[in-house]
């Protein structure tokens, strides 16, 4: 069948959005959105998991009527399962990730959670591992365990609904959740400690996993019965996905916004920890990738304040020159210099907003290096987002990880179209391949610059 049409479930943390993705022009051509509301009514905050039935079976019935729709595709956020009941009903409301009562047993969860180096997994606040959800879940609930029959992973809740197949997936499992082992492809000895051991959708891997629409939910929709549905993925990993098709060998990818996420396919992660924010993610092949991240977005919104973003030929020399350089951490919570204390080389009054958003640009480009220097990344590295755009932080990546970096546009079609691609061999993949012979010549300003910024984190701040 010529896949044509594919209907993508994108599940964000504030959105719900039901896309239609044209297979020929390799674009994302309508959408459907709505808000993804909390109930913040008992027994918790709680996503409304039905609201978001109706408005996907909605959607996915005006997407057929307009555009006739050939295939579907599912990518939700990550930090989520759902727990099924005999009937394949909920045996419990799916928790809200941001609820802080599972910190109220953070001792006795913290007493049976694996370490670091069997699932890869830091130790999060509030609902941000699944397993502490789960463990504040049994306990408030003495009768759930008896009465959960499966559990499932977010994305795979809704292809169970569209398909009937019940399954665990693995970049779900591999985001923060403490439930998997990526390096042996298993899961984690928490889900024994929880006794969900027999109870675990089988773990499947994403681009290999595929089933088909249920004969009801196509005559609720309109469309075709047996369909291809994808069993899903979680959303960074579907952003993750065109990369991997289209790149070989050894490379990077940094996705950039609020979090500034760092990957590193082929990455030797030698020097993992949680303490520099640093973790195993799980990507859809099922393999493990290196991870870094902190909250690069924000730091920059704390730096420039009003300030305008733009920066001179001559407010560049003076930062390059003087140098004027800003030193981690602006967020001290996040990031490879958690803990440390951000500050000046200079009276930070005296200066203008181009010298500021040149030596923020900077120093957002160096402690990106750090992260991808703690995961053991090589290859070219693609910056994606916003920060790709940013001729000062891109020429400064390349210096200080002497690397070509190049920048891309895939977020602006991301979630979509990775998720789209698990469904079609047809589909244009919008990854262009990278240059790998060229040699990187960085100004030798930048360099020096670079050097010394490091020398000073090195000695005096790290």
């Amino acid at each position: 069948m010529c896949v044509r049409h594919i209907a993508v479930i994108d599940i964000g943390k504030t959105n719900a959005k039901v896309g239609v993705v044209d297979a020929i022009h390799g674009a994302e051509i309508d959408i459907a959105t709505q808000p993804n509301t909390v109930l913040a009514e008992p027994p918790y905050p709680h996503y409304d998991l039905q609201g978001l039935w109706s408005f996907i079976v909605d959607a996915l019935a005006r997407h057929n009527g307009n555009y006739g729709i050939d295939a579907i595709s599912i990518a939700t956020h990550g930090a989520s399962i759902v727990l099924l009941d005999r009937d394949g009903n909920l045996a419990v409301p799916m928790l809200d990730y941001e609820f802080a009562g599972p910190d109220d047993l953070s001792a006795g969860y913290d007493a049976i959670r694996p370490d670091f180096q069997e699932t890869g997994s830091p130790r999060l606040p509030l609902g941000l591992n699944v397993g502490a959800q789960i463990y504040w879940q049994l306990d408030r609930d003495a009768d759930l365990l008896d009465r959960i029959a499966s559990v499932v992973t977010y994305p795979q809740y809704w292809s169970y609904k569209l398909t009937g197949a019940k399954n665990t997936e693995m970049t779900s499992l591999g985001a923060h959740t403490d439930l998997w082992n990526p390096q042996d492809r298993r899961f984690s000895s928490l889900v024994r400690r929880l006794g969900l051991a027999d109870k675990m959708a089988p773990a499947q891997i994403a681009a290999r996993c595929t089933h088909l629409l249920r004969p009801d939910i196509a005559a609720l929709t309109g469309l075709r019965a047996g369909i291809p549905v994808a069993s899903g993925i979680h959303d960074s990993n579907a952003s993750l996905y065109p990369y991997l098709l289209a790149l070989k060998g050894a490379f990077s990818v940094v996705s950039t916004g609020t979090w500034v996420i760092s990957f590193a396919v082929g990455g030797r992660g030698k020097d993992l920890s949680p303490e520099r924010d640093t973790l195993l993610n799980v990507n859809a092949f099922g393999d493990p990738v290196p991870s870094a991240r902190f909250m690069g977005g924000r730091e920059f919104d704390l730096v420039m304040k009003e300030g305008a973003r733009h920066a001179s030929e001559e407010d560049v020399s003076r930062v390059l020159a003087h140098p004027i350089q800003l030193y981690p951490a602006v967020d001290p919570l996040s990031g490879p210099f958690q803990g440390a204390r951000a500050g000046w080389s200079v009276d930070e009054s005296a200066l203008t907003d181009g010298e500021r958003y040149a030596a923020a640009s900077f120093y957002l480009a160096l402690v990106t290096s750090r992260c991808l220097e703690l995961i053991g990344a090589e290859g070219p590295t693609i910056v994606e987002g916003p920060f790709a755009r940013n001729d000062l932080f891109m020429k400064m990546l390349e210096a200080a990880t002497a690397r070509i970096a190049a920048g891309s546009d895939v977020s602006t079609t991301g979630t979509g179209l990775g998720a789209a691609l698990l469904v079609s061999d047809t589909l244009k993949n919008p990854v262009e391949p990278v240059d790998r012979t060229g040699v990187v010549t960085a100004d030798p300003a930048y360099t020096a610059y670079a050097r010394s910024w490091f020398h000073k984190v090195g000695t005096s701040r790290a």
